[in-house]
């Protein structure tokens, strides 16, 4: 059975989301299942962990902070945008050789569209990077049959032990691949779970050590992660997540209508199924409702 995300509004349960979630503990074994789980799904960016291992398999050299940033789905915040100069610059490359959609930043002061600001900017610049190290065309990095998406495709069906069912288009143009939510968690345990040294590891590490460098000084999932050092923690469009402590508890949520507002306090929910918690969930449980900018209710997970 679904969960049930409630959009209460002074008092009266106004609208309701239905939410599917699956956990494991340390072991891979199932601790909490809600919904069809094992259906395909559409990860989006929760993928992009997969993405960055098929990068650095394929010799992609980048550590810290800008490993992590090949993993984001940024805010468009200054350094995120230097980040992803800095990977370009590295191949030799500058922002012409993007082929993501132009986007503002979250900061709406800003009124100048860049590639530089799209969320996946940083993604994008690892994939052309690894292209020219590999001598790879980059002027159809974006192609499902271009070697790097797949070497990309391969690493997902090696992690997620799946085939992948259907190939589809991302909102930043990149290939987009098609498996379940089993898939992804299993996918997931793998890199902290992986040899220390290993590129599995690696890219857990810099997510885990630099949140805002994989979203942004404010999001959500940075604050997850800051709250439970050793999460790694990664949205996607149309409302999935997907996350894995340190010692392989991992879970995957998705919200069945896309409503990003219901995902952060079914995301804590399948985090403290697991036994992750601490004081700073309690202001992500549920999500603010507003009314003449008074909080007159929120978005919460319907207890039994």
């Amino acid at each position: 059975m679904s969960l049930v995300v409630e959009v209460v509004r002074s008092g009266f349960v106004e609208s309701v989301h239905q939410a599917r979630m699956l956990t494991v503990d340390a072991d891979g074994r199932p601790v909490a299942v809600h919904g069809a789980v094992d259906t395909l799904v559409s990860p989006r960016s929760s993928m992009k962990p997969l993405q960055a291992l098929g990068m650095l398999r394929s010799g992609l050299d980048l550590e810290g902070e800008l490993l992590a940033l090949a993993c984001a789905s940024h805010s468009g915040e200054p350094f995120h945008v230097d980040g992803a100069r800095k990977i370009l610059a590295g191949a030799g490359l500058d922002e012409s050789a993007l082929q993501c959609p132009e986007d503002y930043p979250e900061d709406r002061t800003v009124t100048a569209r860049s590639r530089l600001f799209m969320n996946c900017s940083g993604k994008h610049s690892a994939m052309l990077a690894t292209c020219v190290l590999n001598g790879w065309p980059t002027e159809t990095y974006l192609e499902p049959s271009h070697p790097l998406q797949r070497a990309i495709r391969d690493t997902v069906e090696e992690l997620t032990g799946e085939r992948v069912a259907a190939t589809g288009v991302d909102g930043c143009g990149a290939p987009l691949f098609f498996v379940s939510m089993v898939g992804v968690t299993r996918a997931f345990r793998a890199f902290p779970l992986s040899e220390r040294g290993s590129h599995e590891r690696r890219i857990f590490e810099a997510m885990s050590a630099f949140p805002e460098w994989t979203s942004g000084t404010h999001r959500p999932e940075a604050k997850l992660m800051r709250a439970l050092p050793g999460l790694m923690a990664k949205v996607g469009a149309e409302a999935f997540d997907a996350f894995v402590f340190a010692d392989g508890r991992a879970g995957t949520v998705k919200i069945d209508d896309g409503g990003q507002r219901a995902r952060t306090p079914v995301t804590v929910a399948a985090l403290r199924s697991l036994g992750l918690d601490a004081p700073e969930l309690d202001a992500l449980a549920a999500t603010p409702l507003l009314g003449g900018g008074r909080l007159v209710g929120e978005v919460r997970v319907r207890t039994a």
